[in-house]
């Protein structure tokens, strides 16, 4: 049937959505920043000022207009994002006043999980009008976001970041990913956790789960799964690697790529690092830096992958022919890619100073909003009993596979 109108598909809308941000913002868009983070009363109602109420606003009309124009350009119903996106927006700003506290920074936890955590309680706690479930788009969020993504993996500071650093990623990502694969398949985990998990375990936790997700278009359900592993054990890891660091008499250089190299949010290894000392938490910011940006390169892998062994489990059918991989490419891939380059090869280093920092609270808000999506559109039940306790054990051991690998390189590597 021919249509008249020009409509994109999601996997191209949002490589078009995302450089139109990258691209407003590169023009001299300024997007406000809003303060988050508080400690106490008289921190939190500080929040609520002015102008810090004025940049929510300006935020929330941004990401308005780019939520509608995806809509429009993908020819789904307009009316149902526009009601129901603010909705979205209010819930995930509550999620990130939770987690902007000065306790929960401490920790280390991320905001996207206060917002999976505020999705879920509403999306079970209250029964939601169908149209609203349906019109929820945590896919088209999450790809935006790692579009955005792209514009914070810059060839020079990868450079920068020093060839230990990058040695200790690619042995600790290589074997912790296959391992993680191998133990997955031997505990009959299906394919989608498989490669979310793996991914998770190596290379950089929630993004790179984020990320493996969109590049098998895996299930969101089953995201937020991986996410809540990643999370849950993120906070252990981040309290006990120090101290038994101490207890052993790690130096701050093993200590700070052991730590690096093994707990999987940015956040928590900071906190991690600077419970250890300065130079503990340099080195284990150069090697998760390190880790991140491997995560291009696996999700390129990993879309490769997954296209080319893409058929339903149980078929013999003939491998799909190089038009079929790239039909079933995901094209967010290529939108990180080329933001990546962008970045790397054709701004000057002023205007990636002044346009970077903003494109990166965007991409965290993106991610946030995407979040809050998945915990609307969750049932609590179902994503219990769906996922059995085979997924969580694979997680463990694989994640225990990472310390011990991560702590001998480490020891080889910076000792």
């Amino acid at each position: 049937m021919s249509t008249s109108k020009l409509t994109l598909t999601e996997d191209w809308a949002v490589v078009v959505l995302g450089f139109i941000i990258i691209f407003l913002a590169i023009w001299g868009l300024s997007i406000p920043v809003p303060m988050y983070t508080w400690g106490d009363a008289s921190g939190f109602a500080a929040l609520f000022s002015a102008t810090n109420e004025l940049s929510v606003f300006y935020q929330f009309l941004f990401a308005y207009a780019i939520v509608i124009i995806g809509a429009t350009i993908t020819d789904k119903p307009i009316k149902a994002q526009f009601l129901s996106f603010p909705v979205v927006f209010i819930l995930t700003i509550i999620a990130l006043l939770l987690a902007g506290n000065s306790f929960m920074n401490d920790l280390g936890l991320e905001a996207v999980i206060f917002s999976l955590l505020v999705g879920l309680l509403i999306g079970n706690l209250f029964k939601l009008p169908q149209w609203f479930r349906e019109s929820l788009n945590a896919e088209l969020l999450v790809k935006i976001g790692l579009v955005l993504l792209g514009t914070n993996v810059i060839f020079s500071d990868i450079l920068k970041a020093g060839s230990l650093g990058l040695v200790q990623s690619l042995i600790v990502v290589l074997s912790v990913w296959y391992f993680a694969f191998w133990l997955c398949k031997k505990l009959k985990v299906d394919d989608e956790l498989t490669m979310m998990i793996s991914s998770a375990v190596s290379i950089c936790g929630v993004s790179a789960a984020i990320a493996t997700s969109g590049a098998i278009k895996g299930d969101s359900k089953k995201l937020s799964y991986v996410v809540s592993m990643v999370l849950i054990t993120a906070i252990p890891m981040m309290i006990g690697m120090p101290y038994l660091a101490r207890v052993f008499g790690f130096s701050e250089e093993v200590t700070g790529a052991w730590l690096g190299g093994s707990i999987d949010t940015t956040g928590a290894v900071v906190a991690s690092g600077s419970l250890v000392g300065e130079k503990a938490l340099e080195i284990s910011t150069i090697v998760k830096f390190s880790q991140n940006v491997l995560l291009g390169i696996a999700a390129l892998a990993i879309s490769v992958y997954w296209t080319y062994r893409g058929t339903p489990e149980g078929e013999h059918v003939e491998k799909p022919s190089l038009g079929i991989i790239w039909e079933r490419f995901p094209k967010f891939v290529l939108g990180f890619i080329a933001a990546s380059l962008l970045f790397s090869f054709v701004l000057d280093a002023t205007t990636i100073s002044q346009v970077k920092g903003g494109i990166k609270n965007i991409q965290g808000l993106w991610f946030a909003l995407a979040f809050t999506s998945i915990g609307l559109e969750t049932n609590f039940k179902e994503l219990l009993g769906n996922n059995n306790i085979k997924p969580f054990w694979a997680f463990l051991i694989a994640q225990t596979f990472n310390v011990v690998v991560t702590l001998a390189v480490a020891w080889w590597l910076f000792g």
